[in-house]
């Protein structure tokens, strides 16, 4: 009975965002005592909070939803779809409830996250820490071809120092981990790859136009960043120390309480980059998982050692 509780004042929340403690209370005849117990509970896994006062209630953050593949489409249909069915045979108001709340789940997740870029709303300072304004340049140059649909010759630099002109359809810029991306078509290899900016060594605007081909945020590959780097599930524990700087790199919605300190369970991307930052966090972070991670940052960190 108690996680079915649980799992229905889940669902309300994110239906309704806020709710009484006497409505729960009243909805399964139990104290409001027991309620905040529960909500104790629950804020363990979710970040639920009581808010006091005339208009207070049982809140859940507004930025929280359901873990994105908690259940796949089809499933959602196939339980909305049965649900439907046990309402037509049994029209009782917990089989409705149930379907609307899956409903509102569906949508929820297939709700875009966008930003307006509205001037003024967003302030990023796009300069590296060594030549600013070159940078800034770039990203100034990059930005006017997306507007005006212009194509790009760029010279790129990949991973490896092998360099190459392309010829680009720039159609978004890509700010993630901080590190500028255009996320554009090109033409050589006819397909959408996402290009560092960083890694642009220079760059023409041609007198070429072209037509936006039409993609979505689904298309980018915000995980799998490029072909050179495929991303690693990662667990770490961070101690109180490092946890300011954690927060700031993952988000505190990644970071748990776990015994004295926080764990975090995330997927990042899989390249030398990921473990100079787990250095520079110092001490205060480790790698639970995978071995693999543990071994390149230990095997990092002799080599650094070995140098003093």
């Amino acid at each position: 009975m108690k996680f079915e509780i649980l799992l229905d004042m889940l669902f309300d929340l994110l239906a309704k965002r806020k709710i009484t403690a006497t409505y729960v209370a009243e909805k399964f005849e139990i104290s409001t005592r027991t309620v905040y117990r529960y909500v104790d509970v629950l804020s363990m896994a979710v970040p639920v909070y009581v808010k006091r006062g005339r208009d207070g209630g049982i809140c859940i953050a507004d930025s929280y939803k359901l873990p994105k593949g908690f259940m796949t489409k089809d499933e959602y249909e196939s339980a909305i779809e049965a649900l439907t069915t046990m309402y037509a045979q049994l029209p009782e108001e917990r089989f409705l409830q149930a379907k609307r709340k899956l409903s509102a789940q569906v949508k929820a997740e297939t709700r875009e996250l966008a930003l307006t870029g509205e001037i003024g709303s967003i302030i990023v300072d796009g300069g590296s820490w060594g030549d600013t304004e070159s940078f800034s340049q770039k990203l100034r140059i990059v930005e006017e071809s997306i507007k005006n649909t212009s194509i790009l010759e760029i010279d790129y630099q990949a991973r490896d120092g092998k360099r190459s002109t392309r010829n680009i359809e720039p159609h978004a810029l890509v700010f993630k981990q901080n590190v500028w991306y255009v996320y554009a078509f090109c033409l050589e290899r006819q397909e959408f790859r996402l290009f560092r900016i960083g890694r642009i060594v220079s760059l023409l605007k041609t007198q070429t136009t072209f037509q936006k081909r039409p993609f979505t945020k689904d298309d980018i590959p915000l995980h799998f960043w490029t072909e050179e780097t495929q991303s690693v599930c990662t667990c770490l524990q961070i101690a109180p120390e490092s946890f300011a700087d954690v927060q700031d790199w993952l988000g505190v919605e990644n970071l748990r309480p776990h015994q004295d300190g926080w764990q975090a369970e995330v997927t990042l991307p899989n390249d030398d980059a990921l473990v100079l930052k787990i250095l520079s966090l110092g001490a205060g972070v480790k790698v639970l998982s995978p071995t693999s991670l543990q071994e390149k940052v230990a095997n990092t960190a002799k080599r650094i050692a070995e140098n003093y």
